[in-house]
């Protein structure tokens, strides 16, 4: 049995291929999908995906929330990972990632006067966007 992974932006395929294992964080935890899963779909929360290929590799990538599609037949198993937005580790730019969290944290801190409640929300996420970019390539 084989697992085959996707990871699509509106944009973009972002990477494609073979896999023994993919590891994402859904807003309820992680979950880990492996060759035979049961059908599954999962709502991605803002963090981390990582991709363990098939030459003992490991891809390892960000992704804005989005989803996890899990369907398995005929012998094999593919999982989309279908994001907003996401970029692989080689692609972050650490010191944009940074400077954006300082701007929101900016915008914060100073909110008592310049946010309402949902641009607050907005801002908040974001600023754990910046946050999880900065965490893997930082």
């Amino acid at each position: 049995m084989s697992l085959e992974v996707h990871l699509v932006t509106p944009e973009r395929e972002v990477w494609s291929g073979p896999a023994r294992m993919l590891v994402a964080r859904g807003v309820e935890g992680e979950v880990g999908i492996l060759a035979g899963h049961a059908p599954l779909l999962v709502r991605l929360a803002i963090g981390p995906l990582r991709i363990l290929t098939d030459d003992e590799g490991e891809r390892v990538a960000v992704v804005d929330g989005g989803f996890l599609h899990v369907t398995s037949e005929a012998g094999a198993t593919r999982a989309d990972v279908l994001a907003s937005q996401a970029e692989l580790l080689e692609e972050i730019d650490v010191e944009l990632a940074r400077a954006r969290a300082a701007e929101l944290e900016q915008q914060i801190q100073n909110h008592d006067t310049h946010l309402a409640e949902a641009e607050l929300a907005r801002v908040r996420a974001e600023l754990r966007k910046a946050q999880v970019r900065i965490g893997l390539a930082g």
